[in-house]
């Protein structure tokens, strides 16, 4: 049984290909949507999670938080605000948005604001904070792969990050490491909370996206036998 269970948490290493993959990032479905959406909420809740582990949030909420302490905005409000100025330096980029690119921004940060609402704070419970980073990592690397699996276009910082790639020939790794690494800079200097959380998001997040898609790759595999 043990056996089996490691089984199915072997990473992926490609994007698993489903029955629900879209041909045209708006090309739209309510089977596309019902995936894409709970995929996309399920993602802002676990980032969420890190935000009130009050240990360390992930790079981007780190600049969220940041934003939030010195403009009259919740968190979720500056994640949407940061999204729509990503957005808008594609455009000299030549990329383009598809449906699931303007999905991420509104519902990630919808989620990201409710979670802070609903989860509370584990501020001087360490116990509590490490259930939630980890939780939370788990969560991001689910709704990860259920709304890049639905190929409705990349979220506004990946379709930077590629977009920077294919302009200038910088491998995409060291693009989004000197990208995450100028918002987590940023946010820390306005005051968004780096630590412990931070760090295990960066060091296992790779790792939780790979496990997720390789279980959504043996679900379909076992549904087209």
């Amino acid at each position: 049984m043990a056996k089996k269970f490691l089984h199915l948490l072997t990473p992926s290493r490609t994007v698993p290909q489903v029955p629900w993959r879209a041909a045209h990032p708006w090309s739209l479905s309510l089977q596309r949507m019902a995936i894409l959406i709970p995929g996309l909420f399920i993602f802002g809740l676990g980032d969420s999670l890190l935000i009130q582990s009050k240990l360390g949030n992930a790079p981007w909420s780190v600049l969220a938080q940041g934003l939030s302490k010195h403009l009259p905005l919740s968190i979720g409000e500056c994640t949407f605000l940061i999204g729509g100025v990503v957005l808008i330096l594609w455009w000299p980029l030549k990329a383009r948005p598809g449906f699931g690119t303007l999905a991420n921004i509104c519902v990630i940060s919808l989620a990201i604001q409710v979670g802070v609402w609903t989860f509370p704070s584990m501020k001087g419970h360490l116990f509590g904070g490490f259930l939630y980073i980890f939780t939370g990592i788990i969560l991001v690397g689910i709704g990860s792969s259920l709304y890049i699996t639905c190929g409705l276009g990349a979220g506004p910082r990946d379709g930077l990050m590629t977009a920077l790639h294919h302009l200038t020939g910088i491998r995409v790794g060291r693009i989004r490491l000197l990208i995450e690494i100028i918002a987590l800079i940023i946010g820390w200097r306005l005051g968004g909370t780096l630590g412990i959380g931070t760090a295990l998001f960066a060091v296992l997040i790779g790792n939780s996206v790979a496990i997720s898609f390789g279980l959504l790759d043996k679900w379909a595999a076992h549904k087209s036998s």
